[in-house]
C-alpha cells in the first residue's frame, strides 16, 4: 500500500491575534450585559411613565370632583329660596371639596415624583444605548484585524470598548 502524505501548512501562530481575539470576546461579553441592562432600563422608563400619567389622570379626577362641588355649593346657596335649608349641604360640600383640594396636591407631589423617576430611567437607559453602541463599535473595529492585519483596528477598537465601559458604568451606577 501507498503512504497516503497529507502536507497540512504550517501557520505561525499570531500571539497578538489571540490578544484582539481575547479583546474581542470580552466586547461581546460586555455588549450583551450591556443590552440587557439597558432593555431592563427602557421597561423601567416605560413603567415610570405609565405610573405618572396614572397619577395625572387620578389628579386631574380630584380636581375635577372639587371643581363640581365648589360649583353645587355655589348654585344652592344662590339660587335656594331659604339660605338657612341649604346651609348644612353647602357646608357639606365646601368639607368635601376642601378634602378633594388636599387629595389632589398630595396625588400632584406623587406624580411630579413619579415624573422625575421617569426622567431618571430616560436618562439611564440613554447612557445605556449609548454604551451599547461603542461597544458594538469597538466589536467591530477590533475584528477588522483579522481581515487587514492592521494594529490600528484594534487599538481603535479598544477605544470604543473602553468609552463603552465607562458609560455603562455610568449608566448602571446612576
Amino acid at each position: 500500500m501507498a503512504e497516503v502524505e497529507i502536507h497540512a501548512g504550517h501557520h505561525e501562530i499570531d500571539a497578538f491575534g489571540k490578544r484582539v481575539g481575547i479583546l474581542v470576546g470580552m466586547l461581546g461579553i460586555a455588549l450583551a450585559a450591556v443590552t440587557i441592562g439597558a432593555h431592563r432600563a427602557h421597561t423601567a422608563a416605560v413603567m415610570s411613565r405609565t405610573e405618572a400619567n396614572d397619577q395625572w389622570s387620578f389628579y386631574q379626577a380630584k380636581k375635577e370632583r372639587e371643581h363640581l362641588l365648589e360649583v353645587s355649593a355655589l348654585l344652592a346657596e344662590n339660587l335656594s329660596n331659604e339660605p338657612a335649608r341649604v346651609q348644612g349641604m353647602v357646608a357639606k360640600f365646601r368639607s368635601d371639596r376642601e378634602r378633594y383640594l388636599a387629595e389632589a396636591q398630595q396625588i400632584q407631589r406623587e406624580a411630579r415624583a413619579l415624573e422625575a423617576e421617569c426622567l431618571h430611567q430616560e436618562l439611564r437607559a440613554l447612557r445605556l444605548d449609548m454604551s451599547e453602541g461603542f461597544l458594538e463599535l469597538g466589536l467591530v473595529l477590533s475584528s477588522l484585524y483579522f481581515l487587514a492585519q492592521r494594529r490600528f483596528f484594534p487599538a481603535l477598537g479598544g477605544s470604543a470598548g473602553v468609552l463603552g465601559l465607562l458609560l455603562a458604568c455610568w449608566g448602571f451606577l446612576s
